[in-house]
């Protein structure tokens, strides 16, 4: 990813008139500037009447260096000697000039100081408050990584116990069928027994129909549950069927 211009423009140490360029984002006349700016130690009254803000940001780093807050010297070289403010080759480091700005103009964040997120911070919020919420960042993508691991065993587990439980079931359903047909087979069989004869003709009991073994058992069991007549007659009516029926 390529730099922008104005980081490409970022220097060691700046003079005043620089520092104030770069921070006006004026790069692209920076040598005309230079030129009007030559032998001088601060801007006159009629100097840069095209570019006011220019001369507002100069007056604020001169401001700085004569009140002690800003680090100055020359050459690159920090010197604390109150002759060179009076020096047009007075310079200021980059690192002095950075840590000036962020205490006294927290909303200026030029682009040759700060990079892309430090510009995109508050200015209420500071480096090492960053760094802590960078670590906070990173440790919260940890735990998210943990909990969406812990997600996919739980989903692999209900999935498993999914399938499981519809197998159970199938059984089931299976197991159900079976002992149905086989409790029709057994009252099938009893009926023809209770309703048939034998070879030679003798009755092998004394009910003669359907009807007669249904009120005997109504009889015998009043209020039993599932021993009501509409019931003995559908499932006696479903045996005779299973029990007639080819199984093969």
């Amino acid at each position: 990813m390529g730099k922008n211009n104005d980081t490409q423009h970022t220097k060691i140490f700046y003079r005043p008139i620089e520092a104030a360029i770069r921070w006006s984002s004026l790069m692209r006349v920076e040598a005309r500037i230079l030129r009007e700016f030559a032998g001088k130690c601060m801007p006159g009254p009629n100097d840069f009447p095209r570019w006011p803000e220019l001369k507002l940001n100069i007056e604020r780093i001169l401001d700085g260096l004569r009140n002690g807050e800003l680090h100055y010297g020359k050459g690159g070289v920090t010197r604390d000697d109150p002759a060179l403010l009076d020096d047009p080759d007075l310079t200021i480091r980059h690192v002095d000039l950075k840590a000036w700005m962020s205490q006294f103009y927290p909303d200026q964040k030029p682009e040759f100081l700060f990079d892309d997120m430090e510009r995109q911070l508050h200015p209420a919020i500071s480096a090492d408050t960053m760094q802590v919420l960078l670590a906070d960042r990173e440790a919260l993508k940890l735990r998210i990584a943990d909990m969406e691991q812990s997600l996919q065993i739980l989903q692999d587990k209900h999935r498993l116990l999914s399938e499981q439980s519809k197998n159970q079931e199938a059984a089931e359903r299976d197991i159900s069928t079976r002992s149905e047909a086989t409790y029709l087979s057994i009252v099938g069989g009893l009926l023809t027994l209770l309703l048939g004869q034998s070879p030679s003709g003798k009755r092998y009991s004394s009910f003669n129909t359907t009807d007669s073994i249904i009120s005997t058992l109504l009889a015998y069991y009043p209020g039993r549950p599932g021993l009501s007549e509409r019931t003995l007659w559908s499932k006696f009516k479903a045996a005779k069927q299973h029990i007639n029926t080819d199984p093969y």
